[in-house]
């Protein structure tokens, strides 16, 4: 067992890496690391790194991830869906209500699968998100 202690970054795989930071930044809104950037720009949120990342520079071929990889909680996904729409974002199907969550699936400019999320029942333990 390794003593895991949280999640420092998720790497998304782009092949365009300046097309990929304007969309994190300027479609999603999302905080530029300034350490970061040049070749492995990472954007910030309050939990967890996005770290671009192009794979053939690491000698790997890309491979974007699939289906709702990242999921991006936002205090109401209606509301971020709308804009991100106005964007020009296109939504994969109409919105999810599972019973716990809303849920919203989209790509990123690079074919990465996101979605937009916000939990609204209260944990197991009680305890709201």
């Amino acid at each position: 067992m390794i003593d895991a202690q949280r999640v420092d970054f998720v790497s998304i795989p782009v092949r365009d890496k300046d097309r990929a930071a304007t969309f994190y930044a300027e479609t999603l809104g999302l905080r530029l690391n300034p350490l970061t950037g040049g070749s492995w720009p990472e954007f910030e949120t309050d939990n967890v790194t996005l770290a671009v990342v192009v794979p053939e520079a690491l000698g790997l071929q890309f491979e974007p991830l699939p289906f709702g990889s990242v999921a991006i909680r936002v205090p109401d996904v209606g509301e971020a869906r709308a804009e991100l729409e106005a964007a020009g974002i296109e939504f994969e199907r109409d919105t999810i209500d599972s019973g716990v969550c809303h849920m919203a699936f989209f790509r990123d400019s690079e074919g990465n699968g996101l979605m937009i999320h916000h939990r609204y029942a209260p944990y197991s333990d009680g305890s709201a998100p």
